[in-house]
């Protein structure tokens, strides 16, 4: 009669919430959010859970929320992208000015072809900002920063001079509707566009051998160059990635408020980055999730929509607010590395 052999080894852990467990970034974003939640449903229930204030902070969420998806991923790269929010806007309003000329004046089918071409001209747009970011860092070996901030005033410029400093508005009826359509009464069209935007992001990030290429660059350039990794070729792409989702916010923009204008979100610049860092993406590259933005931006928004109810704190106090925010993230995730790091020396020590 066979009998089962015992062993010593160690009973295998039990993998519920294991995803949160993984991650304490996502799991203090969590906590956070509900918190904000919390406080502000109970200080503020009748205007803090109204539709409308719900469908307000979809509309206002995405713009941002997605540039700093751009933002996170240039990050990841080891570098950072500051021409993201001008990007947005360059694309915007080439789309808009092409709709303007080909598809105002026509109608149907036809109007509806030309709105289409308009769309894939701004996502083109995006591409091409984003490529040159990448040539300038990879080929020319720029530094990400001085690079951004460089094509950041050239795409502004370009911008201006296109419209002559002037508001890029009167589009379509059809791509309008984009930005007022709800689905079900408590989701915006540009809402689902965003979420599916994230997922697709979210899968070729962190699923796929182009993402694990891009955190090894991000973790040591030079390790990734002797392991075989076309560097340049990450680098580019990386940059590319984010044009194109910065186009997308931008495309977004111009069917919510019907306009585009060449300086328009500017204070979005530091708000991507606080929320890049926020959602755990290591400003030395390397590490940090889609995901994480993804729950940065919705903790980001419930704060903003909540400062706005109360009438006697200014919008003047809001860049300081956020100024101070990013200074706070960036010191607790620096103690928290330092305790990682001193955690796995005695670890590896033993």
């Amino acid at each position: 009669m066979k009998t089962a052999l015992k062993t010593n080894e160690p009973a295998a852990p039990k993998t519920r919430l294991s995803f949160i467990k993984m991650d304490g970034n996502i799991l203090r974003l969590l906590i956070i959010m509900l918190t904000i939640f919390i406080i502000a449903s109970i200080t503020k229930p009748s205007t803090f859970l109204s539709v409308a204030n719900f469908l307000s902070m979809e509309k206002q969420m995405v713009e941002y929320g997605l540039m700093a998806i751009g933002v996170g991923i240039a990050m990841i790269a080891g570098g950072i992208d500051l021409s993201v929010v001008y990007i947005a806007n360059l694309s915007a309003i080439v789309a808009g000015l092409f709709m303007q000329k080909f598809a105002v004046a026509v109608s149907g089918p036809e109007q509806i072809f030309f709105i289409v071409l308009g769309i894939l001209l701004g996502l083109l747009t995006g591409i091409v900002c984003g490529l040159f970011n990448g040539f300038l860092i990879a080929k020319l070996r720029i530094p990400a920063m001085l690079a951004t901030l460089g094509t950041m005033q050239l795409y502004m410029g370009i911008a201006i001079i296109v419209t002559g400093g002037s508001i890029v508005s009167g589009l379509p009826e059809p791509f309008a509707i984009i930005g007022r359509t709800n689905v079900f009464g408590i989701f915006t069209m540009s809402f689902i566009v965003y979420i599916v935007i994230v997922a697709i992001v979210a899968y070729y990030i962190g699923k796929t051998k182009y993402g694990l290429k891009l955190y090894l660059l991000g973790t040591n350039e030079k390790a990734s160059k002797f392991a075989g990794i076309k560097n340049n070729q990450i680098i580019i792409r990386a940059y590319m990635l984010s044009g194109v989702i910065a186009a997308s916010a931008g495309l977004l923009s111009l069917a919510r408020i019907n306009s585009a204008k060449a300086d328009f979100g500017s204070s979005f610049v530091m708000l991507t980055i606080l929320i890049a860092v926020l959602g755990g993406i290591n400003p030395d590259g390397g590490a940090g999730k889609i995901l994480g933005i993804f729950l940065a931006t919705i903790t980001v928004q419930l704060m903003s929509s909540y400062l706005n109810m109360f009438p006697e704190i200014s919008n003047f106090y809001r860049d300081m607010i956020w100024g101070i925010a990013l200074i706070l993230v960036l010191i607790v995730n620096h103690v928290l590395n330092k305790k990682s790091e001193a955690k796995l020396m005695r670890l590896t020590s033993q």
